[in-house]
């Protein structure tokens, strides 16, 4: 039996949360009413909702050793997630994010800092680091890294799941690792220079044989294609405080439902709840719910949906 259920590789960040009434027009100036630091980073914080909702789950990655790298070890021990391989890099800053977050409508604008010290190498990634879990869970970044790990994790049978919103160089060499491909909206456009989203899920899936290709689609929920089909579930209507970490949150639920074996129409639901109850706080981290307030929402819960996408899976 496997150690973990879960181990996750790549991004950790610390933010500081600026929270001003409307974002104001290019050149202006308005008051911010809060500030707040704010742990966060993609497969960190997808790695705190997997812990959330029971699973054994290890975390891989790199913390600097200033203020900011204290918050986020601080925040992720009280999470109950193994940090035995996390390294926390001597004279080495935090990543970190400045956050604007718009009250009004909850949209957050980000600028973010990664420094090289906090790279991680392919030779740092052991099998016995993968191995010890059922599902291995990786970004883009340091991408010679997350390749050596998800080739562990073929290598083993270990499904991987991956969370991508940007072309990184190289990264064409993990794709082919990958079983559950979740990007943002805008990545398979670009990867594909295909600006229909189905046909370029298509082309992607084609190409590089993952079970599943989908994409995230913000408060409009989740469009996905496996075995020839597309799947569509709506988002979910909440009270929308901060956007922040809705996505990475997205990604730890669907971790959850692969290893729960829930069918895809499911999983995307699933998903999309616990992203949407994440946006309902402040941070990165805001609001993490349990499998009970999930189920809650799906049960009760208001969708919203985007009609063109809705209209072509149904018609498909």
């Amino acid at each position: 039996m496997a150690e973990f259920d879960v181990v996750g590789v790549g991004l950790n960040a610390t933010d500081t949360m600026l929270v001003v009434p409307h974002f104001p027009a290019y050149g202006g100036k308005v008051p911010f009413l809060s500030e707040q630091y704010s742990p966060g980073g993609q497969v960190a914080s997808a790695m705190v909702a997997c812990a959330k909702l029971g699973l054994r789950t290890k975390y891989i990655g790199t913390i600097g050793d200033d203020e900011r790298g204290r918050i986020q070890m601080e925040s992720l021990r009280g999470s109950g997630i193994n940090l035995d391989h996390v390294q926390q890099r001597r004279n080495c800053p935090n990543q970190s994010a400045y956050i604007i977050i718009d009250q009004s409508t909850g949209e957050r604008t980000v600028f973010w800092s990664r420094p090289d010290c906090l790279r991680i190498s392919p030779d740092e990634i052991t099998p016995e680091q993968i191995t010890c879990a059922r599902l291995l869970h990786i970004d883009g970044h340091d991408t010679p890294a997350v390749e050596r790990a998800a080739r562990i994790a073929r290598e083993n049978g270990i499904p991987v799941t991956v969370d991508v919103d940007t072309i990184y160089p190289g990264f064409g060499r993990v794709l082919p690792l990958v079983d559950y491909l979740i990007a943002s909206s805008e990545f398979p456009g670009r990867w594909t220079r295909i600006e229909d989203p189905f046909a370029a899920l298509a082309a992607i899936q084609d190409q590089y044989g993952m079970r599943v290709a989908a994409m995230t689609l913000g408060a409009h929920g989740a469009l996905a294609r496996a075995e020839g089909r597309y799947f569509y579930a709506p988002g979910f209507v909440v009270d929308c405080l901060d956007t922040t970490g809705a996505g990475d949150v997205f990604h730890g639920a669907f971790c959850y439902s692969v290893l729960q074996k829930m069918p895809l129409a499911e999983a995307l639901e699933f998903s999309n709840a616990m992203a949407a109850l994440n946006c309902t706080g402040t941070g990165a981290r805001g609001h993490i719910a349990d499998a009970r307030e999930i189920r809650h929402l799906i049960a009760r819960g208001e969708r919203r949906s985007r009609p063109e996408i809705a209209d072509r899976v149904q018609s498909a």
